[in-house]
């Protein structure tokens, strides 16, 4: 019987690539969340502040694992703001392009 697995190099580069694309806009979502939880301002700041804080700690530990994944499969996973923004298809967004209102 053949086994389930996939083991196969093209496998888990074609994989590890994927990873690195989801890593990428993970850690996106991840530092706009952490601006906007630093940035929050009355009257929205009593609902949004811990959410947003419970966002980016979810976010970082599935960051991790995302990583420790692509490791697993012996890619090295991107680590610099540079790899981040150029894998990922989320665009970069500061505080003052978005003029938050909250």
């Amino acid at each position: 019987m053949a086994s389930p697995y996939v083991n196969d190099k093209a496998a888990r580069a074609e994989t590890a690539s994927v990873l690195g694309r989801l890593l990428a806009d993970s850690y996106m979502i991840y530092l706009k969340t952490q601006g906007f939880h630093w940035n929050v301002v009355r009257p929205q700041f009593e609902p949004l502040h811990p959410l947003f804080q419970e966002q980016y700690t979810g976010l970082a530990e599935a960051i991790d694992d995302i990583a420790e994944r692509m490791r697993a499969l012996g890619v090295k996973a991107p680590g610099s703001f540079s790899e981040f923004a150029n894998l990922s298809s989320i665009a970069e967004e500061t505080m003052r392009q978005a003029r938050m209102q909250c």
